[in-house]
């Protein structure tokens, strides 16, 4: 079964003191288990290590031990599939056609990866936002 995870899934799965962290880090550990395919867009790699390397916790989170967090649970286990020009182009289209603004263009560009790859789960902690850009995902699009 292919399972892509949101970056909300992916943080609260590494950090122990999120609040949805129990919720998150079963399926961190299923995936490294191989109980699944695992699917990352890239674009959900760089925007986990950006939350990472500034979430405000004491101690920080450092730029080397944020890089290490991913590589370690979602690199070395998953399939990273990036789009193409033509498919970051097609979604901003999609977005500007039904009204969409600002950063929901990141959770577009990650139903955008679901979609290309055929998951047949999208696991996110913002279900509406991810039935906003993609409501044909209804029944791939699953919380944790």
């Amino acid at each position: 079964m292919k399972t892509l995870f949101d970056t909300s899934v992916i943080v609260a799965g590494l950090i122990e003191a999120h609040p949805m962290h129990s919720r998150a880090f079963p399926w961190i550990k299923q995936a490294k288990d191989k109980i699944f395919e695992l699917v990352i867009a890239a674009h959900t790699i760089a925007e986990s290590y950006a939350v990472l390397s500034s979430l405000p916790m004491k101690p920080r989170i450092s730029p080397l031990v944020a890089r290490q967090l991913l590589s370690e649970n979602l690199e070395s286990v998953g399939l990273i599939i990036s789009l193409t020009p033509a498919e970051y182009l097609n979604t901003i289209s999609r977005l500007a056609k039904i009204g969409l603004t600002g950063g929901i263009v990141y959770d577009a560009l990650i139903a955008k990866t679901a979609q290309k790859t055929r998951v047949d789960r999208l696991v996110t902690l913002n279900l509406e936002d991810f039935r906003r850009v993609w409501p044909e995902g209804e029944g791939v699009i699953v919380a944790p």
